[in-house]
């Protein structure tokens, strides 16, 4: 995997665990909040389901040539 993919997917999936830690632990306060952060959970593995896609092409590019 390219080194710039790598540490995207690696800060996407660090951000998130963080998130799901703080939601688990009662980071929301409210009905707003628990939304905003259950929007950037879903935000992150949204963007690293891009990365893998861009991965997966990229690699079979490669064995095409």
């Amino acid at each position: 995997m390219d080194k710039y993919l790598e540490y995207l997917r690696k800060q996407f999936s660090e951000r998130q665990d963080s998130l799901a830690l703080a939601l688990a632990d009662g980071a929301a306060k409210s009905f707003e909040d628990y939304r905003q952060l259950v929007g950037e959970i879903r935000g992150l593995s949204f963007a690293q389901l891009c990365v893998s896609d861009l991965v997966r092409k990229l690699e079979n590019d490669d064995d095409e040539t």
